[in-house]
């Protein structure tokens, strides 16, 4: 039950967001915006789903625009067939030589499409886009790379800080993520944090509805899920600290299980060693090729979503979970707290002996997972889709004038 107070902030926020778009609508003129399709035209998860639903947010929202995907290759898969099934969303592709374009030579392409504003959804912009009229926006996710350098290769490192810090330092504005994002890019580019905004992820619309219970009960059935399970959703790697969790587990209830859903690296060979050790390989179970329209079920089915990261630039899992209402435990020392809010649990990334206890806490406390349920759900409206768009919609309007 929301206070009075949360009820006028809730409303002050909506009255904000509608004179907003009102002012926006007053002296609108439709734009033409390119983006950079490279990962909303290939990837299925992380990056690619942030970039197809920024834009098709964006193309829903304000209809009036013409977005521009620009990509050399395109996969073959039904979310993005579907993404570019929308009328507003137009694929754009070299017509000879895909040989340095999205870095160069998609300059003449964009300068003939009467592209106003380019944004490069993924850490980079054209090489020489600062010398035409084109406004240039660049997304920064993380600087992980430069954060912890050993989780990558030494060429891999060295392109992605190249081409990152050029996009920061020509951009005409740069979107971080996070509060803590922003800090890295002032911290490690030297970057004026006047030229930085923070705007927010939300996650896709699927995630923010409950599903039927006869869903539920076939999504149950066909992964041969436990009746109470902790679940934990990303990518097999040192840096996501599965192996964390997998230590904590042995000191709960044997009747909790752990569903983990990513692709495996090499590190899950050490968490495969690790689950062998403690003998939990009863207890735990990895779920691969999951169809993106069932994972919201396994989300909402879930007792308590564990992400004991070392390092994110957010955290879109956090907030899928918290649309899906359940209570979440995270690690301290990036910006989960950003993402988690005020209800959720955190606890350093180190300990297995404190995780243990907040999992117990939880699982012990019908009281306190209601109250988290409901207190993570109200938190994670500020990063409701509509408001989002308006930020970026206004943004792009700012530095067109």
């Amino acid at each position: 039950m929301k206070t009075e107070s949360e009820k006028q902030t809730q409303k002050a926020e909506s009255s904000e967001l509608e004179q907003s778009s009102n002012d926006l609508s007053a002296s609108y003129l439709p734009i033409t915006i390119g983006f950079d399709g490279k990962r909303a035209a290939n990837n299925l998860t992380g990056l690619g789903n942030y970039s197809r639903s920024l834009i098709e947010s964006l193309a829903q929202q304000f209809p009036e625009n013409k977005y521009l995907v620009y990509t050399a290759k395109v996969k073959a898969a039904k979310q993005i067939d579907l993404f570019f099934k929308h009328e507003n969303i137009h694929l754009k592709q070299p017509k000879n030589s895909s040989f340095l374009w999205r870095s160069l030579n998609i300059l003449k392409d964009l300068v003939k499409d009467e592209v106003q504003i380019y944004h490069g959804l993924s850490h980079e912009i054209p090489f020489a886009i600062q010398h035409t009229r084109i406004k240039s926006i660049v997304t920064i996710h993380d600087l992980i790379f430069l954060r912890f350098p050993q989780y990558y290769n030494f060429i891999d490192r060295k392109l992605y800080q190249l081409k990152s810090r050029y996009a920061c330092k020509n951009a005409d504005k740069i979107i971080a993520i996070s509060e803590k994002t922003k800090s890295d890019i002032v911290e490690f580019y030297g970057i004026n944090p006047s030229k930085i905004e923070v705007i927010y992820q939300s996650c896709a619309d699927i995630f923010k509805a409950p599903f039927p219970e006869e869903t539920l009960n076939r999504i149950r059935l066909t992964y041969k899920l436990p009746e109470k399970y902790l679940l934990n959703v990303g990518t097999i790697e040192r840096r996501k600290n599965l192996k964390l969790i997998v230590q904590a587990l042995k000191d709960v209830d044997n009747d909790t299980y752990l569903i983990v859903i990513g692709k495996q690296t090499p590190y899950f060979k050490e968490v495969e060693k690790e689950i062998n050790k403690l003998g939990l390989t009863n207890r735990i179970i990895f779920l691969k090729n999951i169809p993106f329209a069932d994972l919201p079920g396994i989300y909402q089915m879930a007792s308590i979503f564990v992400y004991p990261s070392l390092y994110e630039g957010f955290g879109i899992p956090i907030i899928e979970a918290l649309y899906s209402g359940i209570p979440v435990i995270a690690s301290t020392a990036s910006c989960l707290e950003e993402a988690g809010g005020p209800n959720s649990l955190y606890i350093a990334s180190n300990d297995a002996t404190t995780l243990a206890d907040a999992i117990n806490k939880i699982l012990n406390s019908s009281i306190l997972q209601k109250e988290m349920k409901e207190k993570g759900l109200e938190f994670v409206q500020k990063f409701s889709s509509p408001l989002l768009t308006q930020q970026l919609i206004n943004c792009y309007k700012n530095i067109l004038q």
